[in-house]
Protein backbone atom coordinates (compact mmCIF):
# COMPACT_ATOMS: atom_id res chain seq x y z
CA UNK A 1 0.00 0.00 0.00
CA UNK A 2 1.24 3.54 -0.55
CA UNK A 3 -0.08 6.81 1.00
CA UNK A 4 -0.17 8.46 -2.62
CA UNK A 5 -3.45 5.86 -3.44
CA UNK A 6 -4.50 5.68 -0.05
CA UNK A 7 -5.68 9.53 0.17
CA UNK A 8 -8.22 10.38 -2.19
CA UNK A 9 -10.96 12.76 -1.92
CA UNK A 10 -12.93 10.45 -4.11
CA UNK A 11 -16.82 10.15 -2.45
CA UNK A 12 -18.67 7.31 -2.77
CA UNK A 13 -21.44 7.48 -4.91
CA UNK A 14 -20.52 10.69 -6.22
CA UNK A 15 -17.23 9.69 -8.42
CA UNK A 16 -19.05 11.37 -11.49
CA UNK A 17 -18.32 14.71 -9.55
CA UNK A 18 -14.87 14.20 -8.38
CA UNK A 19 -12.62 16.87 -8.95
CA UNK A 20 -15.37 19.33 -9.92
CA UNK A 21 -15.67 21.19 -6.65
CA UNK A 22 -14.12 24.45 -5.42
CA UNK A 23 -14.48 24.72 -2.02
CA UNK A 24 -12.84 26.95 0.90
CA UNK A 25 -13.24 23.56 3.27
CA UNK A 26 -11.15 20.65 2.77
CA UNK A 27 -13.38 17.44 0.94
CA UNK A 28 -12.15 15.51 4.94
CA UNK A 29 -13.42 18.54 6.86
CA UNK A 30 -16.78 18.62 4.89
CA UNK A 31 -16.71 14.83 6.02
CA UNK A 32 -16.20 15.79 9.35
CA UNK A 33 -18.94 18.60 9.29
CA UNK A 34 -21.43 16.30 7.31
CA UNK A 35 -21.06 14.16 10.14
CA UNK A 36 -20.93 16.50 13.21
CA UNK A 37 -25.08 17.79 11.88
CA UNK A 38 -26.59 14.67 11.18
CA UNK A 39 -29.11 13.28 12.86
CA UNK A 40 -27.55 9.86 13.36
CA UNK A 41 -24.89 11.48 15.21
CA UNK A 42 -26.93 13.26 17.88
CA UNK A 43 -29.22 10.50 18.41
CA UNK A 44 -25.92 9.12 20.45
CA UNK A 45 -26.73 11.94 23.03
CA UNK A 46 -29.07 9.09 24.46
CA UNK A 47 -27.48 6.24 23.74
CA UNK A 48 -25.67 4.39 26.48
CA UNK A 49 -21.89 4.13 26.79
CA UNK A 50 -21.05 2.11 29.43
CA UNK A 51 -22.94 3.52 32.30
CA UNK A 52 -26.99 4.13 32.71
CA UNK A 53 -27.75 7.60 30.89
CA UNK A 54 -27.01 9.96 33.29
CA UNK A 55 -29.20 11.46 36.54
CA UNK A 56 -27.85 13.79 38.93
CA UNK A 57 -24.15 13.05 38.01
CA UNK A 58 -22.91 13.13 34.19
CA UNK A 59 -21.46 10.32 32.90
CA UNK A 60 -20.29 9.47 29.21
CA UNK A 61 -22.92 8.66 26.87
CA UNK A 62 -21.87 7.85 22.83
CA UNK A 63 -22.10 11.19 22.08
CA UNK A 64 -19.23 12.37 24.50
CA UNK A 65 -17.44 9.42 24.09
CA UNK A 66 -17.52 9.92 20.13
CA UNK A 67 -16.24 13.71 20.52
CA UNK A 68 -13.35 12.79 22.97
CA UNK A 69 -12.13 9.67 20.80
CA UNK A 70 -12.39 12.38 17.69
CA UNK A 71 -10.37 14.60 19.78
CA UNK A 72 -7.48 11.71 20.51
CA UNK A 73 -7.64 11.11 17.23
CA UNK A 74 -7.06 14.31 15.76
CA UNK A 75 -3.96 14.82 18.30
CA UNK A 76 -2.75 11.09 16.99
CA UNK A 77 -3.07 11.79 13.36
CA UNK A 78 -1.55 15.53 13.62
CA UNK A 79 1.81 13.39 15.17
CA UNK A 80 1.83 11.11 12.51
CA UNK A 81 0.61 13.57 9.57
CA UNK A 82 3.90 15.99 10.64
CA UNK A 83 6.13 13.31 10.40
CA UNK A 84 5.42 11.21 7.26
CA UNK A 85 5.16 14.98 5.31
CA UNK A 86 9.42 15.00 7.19
CA UNK A 87 9.88 11.60 6.12
CA UNK A 88 8.04 11.87 2.42
CA UNK A 89 8.38 15.63 1.87
CA UNK A 90 8.14 15.91 -2.22
CA UNK A 91 5.22 13.09 -2.21
CA UNK A 92 2.35 14.88 -3.33
CA UNK A 93 -0.20 13.01 -1.19
CA UNK A 94 -3.19 14.80 1.65
CA UNK A 95 -0.68 13.87 4.65
CA UNK A 96 -1.89 17.37 6.22
CA UNK A 97 -5.24 16.41 5.95
CA UNK A 98 -4.36 12.74 8.33
CA UNK A 99 -5.37 14.22 11.22
CA UNK A 100 -9.14 15.26 9.68
CA UNK A 101 -9.79 12.20 8.28
CA UNK A 102 -8.82 9.95 11.69
CA UNK A 103 -10.86 12.84 13.75
CA UNK A 104 -14.12 12.14 11.39
CA UNK A 105 -13.82 8.41 11.07
CA UNK A 106 -13.92 8.45 15.19
CA UNK A 107 -16.52 10.29 15.23
CA UNK A 108 -18.35 7.76 13.34
CA UNK A 109 -16.88 4.74 14.74
CA UNK A 110 -19.94 3.85 17.10
CA UNK A 111 -22.91 5.26 14.85
CA UNK A 112 -24.27 1.77 14.32
CA UNK A 113 -24.45 0.44 17.98
CA UNK A 114 -27.38 0.00 19.25
CA UNK A 115 -29.27 1.36 22.19
CA UNK A 116 -28.21 -0.14 25.66
CA UNK A 117 -24.32 -0.09 25.15
CA UNK A 118 -22.76 -3.35 24.31
CA UNK A 119 -25.38 -5.34 25.35
CA UNK A 120 -27.39 -4.30 22.90
CA UNK A 121 -25.28 -6.20 20.07
CA UNK A 122 -25.42 -9.02 21.87
CA UNK A 123 -29.44 -9.06 22.41
CA UNK A 124 -29.60 -8.41 18.91
CA UNK A 125 -27.12 -11.57 17.84
CA UNK A 126 -28.86 -13.88 20.65
CA UNK A 127 -31.89 -13.06 19.17
CA UNK A 128 -31.04 -14.54 15.78
CA UNK A 129 -28.83 -17.28 17.29
CA UNK A 130 -31.17 -18.38 20.40
CA UNK A 131 -34.63 -16.83 20.31
CA UNK A 132 -37.31 -16.68 18.10
CA UNK A 133 -35.01 -15.17 14.76
CA UNK A 134 -33.36 -18.16 14.48
CA UNK A 135 -36.59 -19.83 12.75
CA UNK A 136 -35.34 -17.97 9.87
CA UNK A 137 -31.96 -19.38 9.51
CA UNK A 138 -32.92 -21.96 6.78
CA UNK A 139 -34.92 -19.04 4.46
CA UNK A 140 -32.27 -16.52 4.63
CA UNK A 141 -29.62 -19.67 3.63
CA UNK A 142 -31.46 -20.92 1.30
CA UNK A 143 -31.55 -17.45 -0.88
CA UNK A 144 -28.10 -17.62 -0.60
CA UNK A 145 -28.14 -14.87 2.11
CA UNK A 146 -25.41 -14.80 4.89
CA UNK A 147 -26.74 -15.77 8.37
CA UNK A 148 -23.93 -15.27 10.07
CA UNK A 149 -24.31 -11.16 9.75
CA UNK A 150 -27.23 -11.95 11.80
CA UNK A 151 -26.09 -14.32 15.03
CA UNK A 152 -22.92 -11.83 14.99
CA UNK A 153 -24.02 -8.77 14.70
CA UNK A 154 -21.53 -6.11 14.69
CA UNK A 155 -21.68 -2.08 15.59
CA UNK A 156 -18.95 -1.26 13.13
CA UNK A 157 -20.58 -2.72 10.43
CA UNK A 158 -23.72 -1.51 10.94
CA UNK A 159 -21.98 1.73 10.73
CA UNK A 160 -20.67 1.06 7.59
CA UNK A 161 -23.87 -0.24 6.41
CA UNK A 162 -25.51 3.09 8.41
CA UNK A 163 -22.71 5.71 6.36
CA UNK A 164 -22.89 3.82 2.82
CA UNK A 165 -26.63 2.51 2.50
CA UNK A 166 -28.73 4.39 -0.08
CA UNK A 167 -32.41 4.08 2.37
CA UNK A 168 -35.28 4.80 0.75
CA UNK A 169 -35.93 8.46 -0.72
CA UNK A 170 -32.19 9.14 0.66
CA UNK A 171 -29.35 10.06 -1.97
CA UNK A 172 -26.74 7.56 -3.54
CA UNK A 173 -23.97 7.18 -1.72
CA UNK A 174 -25.84 7.65 1.86
CA UNK A 175 -23.83 9.96 3.78
CA UNK A 176 -21.21 10.11 0.27
CA UNK A 177 -18.31 10.26 2.37
CA UNK A 178 -14.47 9.92 1.18
CA UNK A 179 -13.64 6.68 0.22
CA UNK A 180 -10.22 7.31 2.56
CA UNK A 181 -12.75 8.20 5.46
CA UNK A 182 -14.90 5.16 5.46
CA UNK A 183 -11.99 3.07 4.99
CA UNK A 184 -11.01 4.32 8.36
CA UNK A 185 -13.38 3.46 10.17
CA UNK A 186 -13.41 -0.54 8.81
CA UNK A 187 -11.89 -2.18 11.96
CA UNK A 188 -12.07 -5.68 11.22
CA UNK A 189 -11.97 -5.72 6.97
CA UNK A 190 -13.64 -9.15 6.18
CA UNK A 191 -16.53 -10.99 6.14
CA UNK A 192 -18.61 -11.83 8.99
CA UNK A 193 -18.04 -15.41 7.91
CA UNK A 194 -14.66 -14.96 9.20
CA UNK A 195 -15.88 -13.80 12.81
CA UNK A 196 -15.42 -16.69 14.60
CA UNK A 197 -17.68 -16.18 16.63
CA UNK A 198 -16.44 -13.15 18.34
CA UNK A 199 -18.90 -10.63 16.88
CA UNK A 200 -15.81 -8.55 15.03
CA UNK A 201 -16.29 -8.14 11.35
CA UNK A 202 -16.32 -5.03 8.97
CA UNK A 203 -18.94 -4.94 6.65
CA UNK A 204 -22.31 -6.77 5.88
CA UNK A 205 -23.15 -8.75 2.71
CA UNK A 206 -25.13 -5.97 1.69
CA UNK A 207 -22.40 -3.75 1.57
CA UNK A 208 -19.16 -6.19 0.83
CA UNK A 209 -19.22 -5.26 -2.94
CA UNK A 210 -19.13 -1.16 -2.41
CA UNK A 211 -16.37 -1.83 0.45
CA UNK A 212 -14.09 -3.77 -2.48
CA UNK A 213 -14.68 -0.99 -4.74
CA UNK A 214 -13.38 1.47 -2.01
CA UNK A 215 -10.73 -1.16 -1.23
CA UNK A 216 -9.52 -1.43 -4.59
CA UNK A 217 -9.16 2.26 -5.45
CA UNK A 218 -7.23 2.81 -2.35
CA UNK A 219 -4.78 -0.15 -3.40
CA UNK A 220 -5.91 -2.27 -0.03
CA UNK A 221 -4.18 -5.20 0.26
CA UNK A 222 -6.34 -8.35 -0.34
CA UNK A 223 -5.83 -10.99 2.27
CA UNK A 224 -8.32 -13.67 0.87
CA UNK A 225 -10.72 -13.90 -1.77
CA UNK A 226 -13.54 -16.04 -0.37
CA UNK A 227 -14.56 -15.23 2.53
CA UNK A 228 -13.41 -11.83 1.25
CA UNK A 229 -10.48 -10.43 3.90
CA UNK A 230 -8.12 -6.88 3.09
CA UNK A 231 -5.42 -6.10 5.27
CA UNK A 232 -6.61 -3.00 7.54
CA UNK A 233 -6.65 0.72 6.20
CA UNK A 234 -3.48 1.96 7.57
CA UNK A 235 -5.42 4.77 10.05
CA UNK A 236 -8.00 2.21 11.47
CA UNK A 237 -4.87 1.96 13.86
CA UNK A 238 -5.11 5.38 14.72
CA UNK A 239 -8.68 5.39 15.38
CA UNK A 240 -8.85 2.12 17.32
CA UNK A 241 -5.92 3.73 19.53
CA UNK A 242 -8.08 6.60 20.12
CA UNK A 243 -10.92 4.65 21.21
CA UNK A 244 -8.75 2.43 23.20
CA UNK A 245 -7.57 5.04 25.05
CA UNK A 246 -10.29 6.76 25.96
CA UNK A 247 -13.13 4.19 26.80
CA UNK A 248 -10.35 2.40 29.07
CA UNK A 249 -9.52 6.44 30.82
CA UNK A 250 -12.66 7.41 30.86
CA UNK A 251 -14.11 4.95 31.86
CA UNK A 252 -12.31 5.13 35.52
CA UNK A 253 -12.80 8.54 35.62
CA UNK A 254 -16.84 8.00 35.39
CA UNK A 255 -16.69 5.24 37.64
CA UNK A 256 -14.86 7.57 40.19
CA UNK A 257 -17.82 9.98 39.72
CA UNK A 258 -20.21 7.51 40.75
CA UNK A 259 -18.30 6.55 43.39
CA UNK A 260 -17.88 2.96 42.60
CA UNK A 261 -14.16 3.34 42.64
CA UNK A 262 -12.62 5.04 45.26
CA UNK A 263 -10.33 8.67 45.29
CA UNK A 264 -7.26 6.20 46.42
CA UNK A 265 -7.87 3.33 43.79
CA UNK A 266 -8.58 5.87 41.10
CA UNK A 267 -5.64 7.80 41.80
CA UNK A 268 -3.44 4.43 42.05
CA UNK A 269 -4.69 3.33 38.53
CA UNK A 270 -3.66 6.98 36.76
CA UNK A 271 -0.25 6.88 38.41
CA UNK A 272 0.26 3.43 37.23
CA UNK A 273 1.22 5.01 33.96
CA UNK A 274 4.25 7.36 34.94
CA UNK A 275 7.60 6.35 36.24
CA UNK A 276 8.95 7.29 39.74
CA UNK A 277 10.23 10.92 38.28
CA UNK A 278 6.92 11.39 36.69
CA UNK A 279 4.65 10.35 39.41
CA UNK A 280 6.65 12.63 41.74
CA UNK A 281 5.97 15.81 39.56
CA UNK A 282 2.44 15.14 39.25
CA UNK A 283 2.04 14.72 43.00
CA UNK A 284 3.63 17.87 43.41
CA UNK A 285 0.56 19.45 41.10
CA UNK A 286 -2.05 17.72 42.79
CA UNK A 287 -0.68 18.85 46.15
CA UNK A 288 -1.68 22.39 44.88
CA UNK A 289 -5.63 21.04 43.92
CA UNK A 290 -8.08 20.70 46.51
CA UNK A 291 -11.06 19.28 44.32
CA UNK A 292 -11.20 15.77 44.14
CA UNK A 293 -12.49 15.46 40.51
CA UNK A 294 -10.47 17.94 39.08
CA UNK A 295 -6.98 15.80 40.38
CA UNK A 296 -8.51 12.84 38.58
CA UNK A 297 -9.25 14.65 35.73
CA UNK A 298 -5.46 16.45 35.85
CA UNK A 299 -4.32 12.66 36.09
CA UNK A 300 -6.70 11.10 33.16
CA UNK A 301 -5.63 14.60 30.72
CA UNK A 302 -1.80 13.46 32.12
CA UNK A 303 -2.37 9.84 31.07
CA UNK A 304 -4.34 10.49 27.54
CA UNK A 305 -0.69 12.59 26.70
CA UNK A 306 1.21 9.80 27.55
CA UNK A 307 -0.60 7.44 25.93
CA UNK A 308 -1.17 9.75 22.85
CA UNK A 309 2.39 9.94 21.88
CA UNK A 310 3.33 5.97 22.50
CA UNK A 311 0.34 5.32 20.31
CA UNK A 312 1.85 7.67 17.55
CA UNK A 313 6.02 6.72 18.48
CA UNK A 314 4.51 2.97 17.53
CA UNK A 315 2.55 3.85 14.68
CA UNK A 316 5.46 5.95 13.12
CA UNK A 317 8.47 3.12 14.08
CA UNK A 318 5.64 0.26 12.27
CA UNK A 319 4.85 2.43 9.19
CA UNK A 320 6.62 -0.21 6.69
CA UNK A 321 4.96 -3.35 7.88
CA UNK A 322 1.39 -1.29 8.39
CA UNK A 323 1.60 -0.41 4.49
CA UNK A 324 2.77 -4.03 4.03
CA UNK A 325 0.39 -5.32 5.77
CA UNK A 326 2.12 -7.02 7.99
CA UNK A 327 1.77 -5.77 11.20
CA UNK A 328 -0.89 -7.95 13.47
CA UNK A 329 -1.29 -5.98 16.46
CA UNK A 330 -2.68 -2.64 18.00
CA UNK A 331 -0.84 0.37 18.64
CA UNK A 332 -2.13 0.01 22.83
CA UNK A 333 -0.55 -3.80 22.57
CA UNK A 334 3.02 -2.03 21.74
CA UNK A 335 3.85 0.77 23.26
CA UNK A 336 6.55 1.10 26.26
CA UNK A 337 6.11 -1.96 28.98
CA UNK A 338 4.97 0.93 31.72
CA UNK A 339 2.05 1.86 30.07
CA UNK A 340 1.50 -1.43 28.62
CA UNK A 341 1.20 -2.87 32.03
CA UNK A 342 -0.89 -0.24 33.66
CA UNK A 343 -3.49 -0.14 30.95
CA UNK A 344 -3.74 -3.85 31.44
CA UNK A 345 -3.95 -3.14 35.08
CA UNK A 346 -6.89 -0.84 34.56
CA UNK A 347 -8.38 -3.05 31.91
CA UNK A 348 -8.70 -5.87 34.81
CA UNK A 349 -9.87 -3.97 37.47
CA UNK A 350 -12.78 -2.33 34.86
CA UNK A 351 -13.91 -5.72 34.19
CA UNK A 352 -14.00 -7.29 37.57
CA UNK A 353 -14.81 -3.96 39.57
CA UNK A 354 -16.82 -1.61 37.02
CA UNK A 355 -18.50 -3.41 33.77
CA UNK A 356 -19.88 -5.86 36.35
CA UNK A 357 -21.61 -3.30 38.99
CA UNK A 358 -25.11 -3.57 39.49
CA UNK A 359 -25.59 -0.28 37.50
CA UNK A 360 -24.31 -1.72 34.28
CA UNK A 361 -26.00 -5.43 34.52
CA UNK A 362 -29.18 -3.33 35.36
CA UNK A 363 -28.87 -1.84 31.83
CA UNK A 364 -27.74 -4.72 30.08
CA UNK A 365 -30.84 -6.79 31.51
CA UNK A 366 -32.90 -4.34 29.95
CA UNK A 367 -31.32 -4.44 26.70
CA UNK A 368 -31.99 -7.57 26.41
CA UNK A 369 -35.03 -7.89 26.94
CA UNK A 370 -36.36 -4.81 25.56
CA UNK A 371 -34.47 -5.09 21.90
CA UNK A 372 -35.15 -8.65 22.02
CA UNK A 373 -39.54 -7.45 22.44
CA UNK A 374 -39.11 -5.31 19.91
CA UNK A 375 -36.94 -7.67 16.97
CA UNK A 376 -39.86 -10.40 17.75
CA UNK A 377 -42.62 -7.88 17.06
CA UNK A 378 -41.32 -6.17 14.10
CA UNK A 379 -39.80 -9.27 12.04
CA UNK A 380 -43.21 -11.33 12.98
CA UNK A 381 -44.88 -8.12 11.65
CA UNK A 382 -42.35 -7.54 8.54
CA UNK A 383 -42.89 -11.52 7.95
CA UNK A 384 -46.94 -11.40 8.35
CA UNK A 385 -47.83 -7.97 6.84
CA UNK A 386 -51.38 -8.85 6.11
CA UNK A 387 -52.18 -9.69 9.66
CA UNK A 388 -54.30 -6.64 11.46
CA UNK A 389 -51.84 -6.19 14.03
CA UNK A 390 -49.19 -6.03 11.74
CA UNK A 391 -50.38 -3.58 9.80
CA UNK A 392 -50.36 -1.25 12.98
CA UNK A 393 -47.24 -1.96 13.77
CA UNK A 394 -45.24 -1.44 10.39
CA UNK A 395 -47.18 2.10 10.28
CA UNK A 396 -44.82 2.87 13.03
CA UNK A 397 -41.28 2.20 10.90
CA UNK A 398 -40.32 5.44 8.87
CA UNK A 399 -40.70 5.34 5.60
CA UNK A 400 -36.66 4.98 4.69
CA UNK A 401 -36.75 1.44 5.79
CA UNK A 402 -37.47 -0.91 2.99
CA UNK A 403 -40.35 -3.08 4.48
CA UNK A 404 -41.51 -4.75 1.22
CA UNK A 405 -37.67 -6.16 0.65
CA UNK A 406 -37.34 -8.92 -1.78
CA UNK A 407 -35.60 -11.04 0.40
CA UNK A 408 -35.88 -12.48 4.02
CA UNK A 409 -32.38 -11.06 4.08
CA UNK A 410 -33.44 -7.89 3.74
CA UNK A 411 -36.55 -7.54 5.48
CA UNK A 412 -34.59 -8.54 8.59
CA UNK A 413 -31.86 -6.13 7.98
CA UNK A 414 -34.69 -3.28 7.41
CA UNK A 415 -35.55 -4.44 11.30
CA UNK A 416 -32.77 -4.45 12.60
CA UNK A 417 -31.71 -1.02 10.97
CA UNK A 418 -34.49 0.27 12.36
CA UNK A 419 -34.10 -1.22 16.20
CA UNK A 420 -30.28 -0.78 15.86
CA UNK A 421 -31.01 3.15 14.92
CA UNK A 422 -32.85 3.55 18.14
CA UNK A 423 -31.72 5.87 21.42
CA UNK A 424 -32.30 3.72 25.08
CA UNK A 425 -35.02 6.45 25.44
CA UNK A 426 -37.16 5.96 22.08
CA UNK A 427 -36.91 2.19 22.36
CA UNK A 428 -38.45 1.82 26.35
CA UNK A 429 -40.70 4.14 25.60
CA UNK A 430 -42.16 2.38 22.09
CA UNK A 431 -41.48 -0.92 24.59
CA UNK A 432 -43.89 0.69 26.74
CA UNK A 433 -46.24 1.39 24.07
CA UNK A 434 -46.20 -1.08 22.44
CA UNK A 435 -46.99 -3.31 25.85
CA UNK A 436 -49.60 -1.34 27.00
CA UNK A 437 -47.33 -0.05 29.88
CA UNK A 438 -48.13 3.39 28.83
CA UNK A 439 -50.56 5.17 26.62
CA UNK A 440 -51.32 8.55 24.88
CA UNK A 441 -53.84 10.75 27.03
CA UNK A 442 -56.68 10.53 26.08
Amino acid sequence: MNWQQLLTTKRFGMEQFHNMRNHQRTEYQRDYDRLIFSSPFRRLQNKTQVFPLPGSVFVHNRLTHSLEVSSVGRSLGEIVGSALRKKYPELPAHLDEIASIVSTACLAHDLGNPPFGHSGEKAISTFFSEGAGSQYRERVEKEGSRWSDFIYFEGNANAIRLLMHQFRGRRKGGFALTYSTLASIVKYPFSSELSAGKNKFGFFQSEEAEYETIAKELGITRIHENPLKFARYPLVYLVEAADDICYQIMDIEDAHKLHLVTTEKAKELLLGFFDEEKQKRRRQTLEKVDDINEQISYLRASVIGELVQACANVFIENEEKILEGTFNSTLINEVPYLLRTAYDVCADFAVKNIYRAKEVLDIELAGYRIIGFLLDKFVTAIENPHHAYSKLLLERIPEQYEIAADTVYGRLQTVVDYVSGMTDVYALDLYRKITGMSIPNI
